[in-house]
């Protein structure tokens, strides 16, 4: 067995005093540190679109909120049944939570009227004050999707608006400040799982506005 000397334990304690500090210098500089916290991948820029009742929808709307964000149409065939099924079992979830929101907005604002949007909620049986479906101009929705929820990459964005398409799966997930925290697949069964609870963190959480 080997005995430390008394100068082994003092260079020891030592040591472990030091990068005490450091840890206690990153805690007081840095916000979140203790809280395991990570920089936000994006921020929420201002919007303006319409809900599938014909109102006015922006930042204001969501202000102290967590909500998810994604992206769907009306008439797809491929991957949006899918993926809205999968988020109706967040809504199922989630739906008595007063401070969280989903918001489906529409990649097709052509087809998905308000009257559109209006009969699509209607078949889906819920309550329209928690899962908010949205429309407005294709370049505000486009911009949105790829420049504040970063769940398609901006350089997909063509010169052409008419000939522009977006169809992502992924979701975004906002915090009460406006701050995008992480991108999920809506595809996949274990990053919906994943997301709950994530959502039910942040709602714990408390709100610093900037």
């Amino acid at each position: 067995m080997v005995i430390m000397s008394k100068k082994g334990w003092f260079y020891t304690a030592f040591f472990v005093c030091l990068a005490l500090a450091f840890y206690a210098g990153l805690a007081y500089s840095i916000p979140g540190f203790t809280k395991g916290g990570v920089p936000p991948v994006s921020y929420i820029r201002p919007f303006q679109f319409t809900t599938q009742d014909g109102q006015a929808f922006t930042q204001e709307n969501v202000k102290g909120k967590v909500f998810v964000a994604a992206y769907f149409f009306t008439t797809c065939k491929g991957i949006c049944p899918r993926m809205n099924y999968n988020l109706k079992t967040v809504y199922d979830q989630l739906k008595n939570e007063p401070d969280f929101l989903l918001l489906s907005h529409t990649c097709d604002p052509e087809t998905d009227s308000v009257q559109q949007l209006k009969k699509y909620t209607d078949s889906l049986g819920i309550d329209t004050r928690k899962w908010i479906f949205l429309t407005g101009s294709k370049d505000s929705l486009y911009n949105m999707a790829r420049l504040s929820y970063t769940i398609d990459d901006p350089a997909n964005n063509v010169k052409s608006s008419e000939d522009d398409f977006l169809h992502t799966q992924f979701w975004a997930l906002v915090d009460r400040n406006g701050d995008v925290k992480k991108i999920y697949d809506g595809l996949e069964d274990r990053e919906v799982k994943e997301l709950v609870d994530d959502v039910r963190k942040l709602l714990k959480e408390g709100t610093n506005f900037k």
